[in-house]
């Protein structure tokens, strides 16, 4: 049995050295789609155009712009001495915030009363304006703890203490869901229009007619695209490393171990896929749908499970990309063991469990 195994693993490997194709979607794609994703995709806002309304031309005044300024968020694009005059500035978009100063600032500051400032925000993109005065708040707050504030503050004040990303930057949240999502989408695909293209080009015909059972067939085919889908998730996660700055505080030993898990389940249901399709075009078309778009919108990746509707969130147990991206960040951005993600492990060998079991019992159907 092990030498039919391998017999067949290394008819698959030479298959893959001459499919350019094949081999360039497992390889080279993921780490092409993570250069592109990761920095295409941010939640951090910057270049924000800042318009200054300043009443009190004071050097208190002048010092406050100047540390909205100096923050790396805002880019100063106007400074009006009337309120009214923001409308034409926030119709034509030519502002996206403005600060508006009292005039009383410098004397309420000088007397050692409370001031306050006006943050006016362009809210049509609530995304982008909930990020940006979140940049206004903590500006403010680190002027002069309890002398300034913005819209209404609680009389008590805290001094907040971010743990793991400390700088709160998108990537080092994005990027472990990112590489999840492109390792799925890549394998799925990569190994249904494999075995779909075996049977356009008469070769499963040939592999019917050898002594191979067909667990051995599954595990034959599916071996060789295991090893290089894990070459590819070693560059993509250096890439991140490297490149995003996104750290590994965990067990490498425990990331491999669940990578392998994660693909294995991948490419069982890319298999699995390859048995209800006989052309490459449906192959394809049903692959990219059934690995894309659950693991965009249903994973945690991009949207908080929490706050779906109940009938999603149920549906979001049988995404294998949940418990991966969760499980990831966990040893990755926090370094702690299986203790705690253990569960998630479990329901990532289930998944793959359930697949590999349903494409062999399409492949004995088949053969």
């Amino acid at each position: 049995m092990i030498r039919r195994i391998l017999a067949m693993t290394v008819k698959e490997l030479l298959q893959l050295r001459r499919d350019w194709r094949t081999a360039g979607t497992l390889l080279g794609m993921p780490i092409v789609l993570l250069l592109i994703y990761g920095y295409a995709l941010s939640f951090d806002v910057r270049d924000i155009r800042l318009a200054v309304v300043d009443l009190s031309h004071s050097r208190a005044s002048r010092d406050t712009v100047q540390s909205f300024l100096s923050s790396g968020y805002f880019r100063h694009v106007a400074t009006i001495d009337d309120t009214e005059a923001l409308d034409p500035l926030f119709d034509s978009g030519a502002a996206q915030a403005a600060l508006v100063i009292p005039a009383a600032f410098a004397d309420d500051i000088a007397g050692g009363r409370t001031t306050e400032l006006k943050f006016v925000l362009d809210g049509s993109d609530s995304q982008t304006a909930s990020t940006i005065l979140g940049y206004a708040r903590q500006i403010v707050a680190s002027l002069t703890p309890g002398l300034y504030k913005v819209e209404v503050e609680p009389p008590i004040g805290a001094a907040p203490l971010v743990w793991y990303n400390p700088d709160l930057k998108s990537s080092i949240f994005l990027v472990p869901g990112l590489v999840a999502f492109i390792l799925m989408v890549t394998t799925v695909i990569a190994t249904t229009l494999a075995v779909v293209r075996e049977k356009e080009r008469g070769t499963m015909e040939s592999l019917r007619a050898t002594p191979l059972a067909a667990i051995e067939l599954l595990i034959g085919k599916t071996l060789p695209y295991l090893l290089v889908a894990s070459l590819s998730a070693t560059g993509s996660l250096t890439l991140a490393w490297l490149l995003f700055d996104v750290p590994v505080r965990g067990s490498i030993g425990w990331l491999a171990v669940l990578t392998v898990i994660y693909l294995a389940g991948g490419l069982g249901w890319g298999v699995f896929l390859s048995t209800l399709a006989e052309s490459q075009q449906v192959a394809f078309q049903i692959a990219l749908l059934s690995s894309m778009l659950p693991t965009l919108l249903l994973s945690g990746f991009v949207f908080p499970i929490s706050s779906m509707v109940q009938p999603l969130q149920v549906i979001s147990h049988i995404v294998p990309a949940r418990y991966f991206i969760a499980a990831l960040r966990e040893v990755v951005l926090k370094g702690v063991g299986p203790e705690v993600w253990w569960n998630d492990a479990l329901a990532l060998v289930a998944y793959g469990a359930v697949v590999l079991l349903l494409a062999t019992i399409r492949t004995v159907r088949s053969l």
